[in-house]
């Protein structure tokens, strides 16, 4: 068959009015493929729940940290009244909570924040355990200060209405309405035959 040089053209497809749905696809294709910018958006876009999960992270740290804390000071300072140190020197309540401060290293605010009760039982059973909260966040008791004699049962009890950071947000710590958690530390045992 001979080759001639002219050559065949198509039909040219009539030009036909696109459908919104054609138009949408198109557009988000040629979004698809652009480069420029698609770091900052997708930084956009994970930026909430990154630094949401981060913050829960480092306030979930703080409030376990303060409160081992707080557990370690009035472990410590209770072995004054345990022994029987506090009684035969005479310790004042200033004195004891001066003491557990001593081994709380600055961590949490003892003049302001640190509520210590200190009180005697009849057996371990009677002791009460409560929260000395409602659910507002006041004081529902007045903390005493009584670390008996010889062979007394004695109950340490240290709280703290330790600020969260995000209240709400990602991990909820919060034990009160204002946001703040509820820090305690109890010691309970029987007093050394001093």
């Amino acid at each position: 068959m001979p080759v001639s040089d002219e050559t065949t053209e198509s039909p040219e497809r009539p030009e036909t009015t696109s459908s919104p749905i054609r138009r949408c696809r198109t557009f988000f294709r040629s979004f698809a493929k652009r480069e420029d910018g698609a770091a900052a958006v997708e930084f956009a876009m994970v930026a909430f729940p990154f630094f949401a999960l981060l913050f829960a992270i480092l306030e979930t740290a703080v409030v376990f940290f303060a409160g081992q804390i707080l557990e370690t000071g009035v472990y410590n300072a209770s072995r004054l009244i345990r022994t029987g140190q506090a009684q035969t020197s005479g310790f004042s309540e200033a004195q004891f909570r001066q003491s557990v401060c001593d081994n709380i290293y600055g961590v949490i605010d003892c003049n302001n924040d640190l509520i210590l009760d200190v009180r005697t039982h009849e057996n371990f059973d009677s002791a009460d355990l409560s929260s000395p909260f409602d659910a507002d966040g006041n004081t529902t008791f007045t903390p005493k200060y009584d670390p008996g004699q010889r062979n007394d049962i004695v109950v340490v009890r240290a709280f703290v209405k330790w600020p969260t950071i995000v209240p709400g947000f990602g991990n909820d710590l919060s034990t009160f309405g204002d946001g703040s958690r509820l820090l305690a530390a109890t010691a309970a045992f029987r007093n050394e035959p001093f």
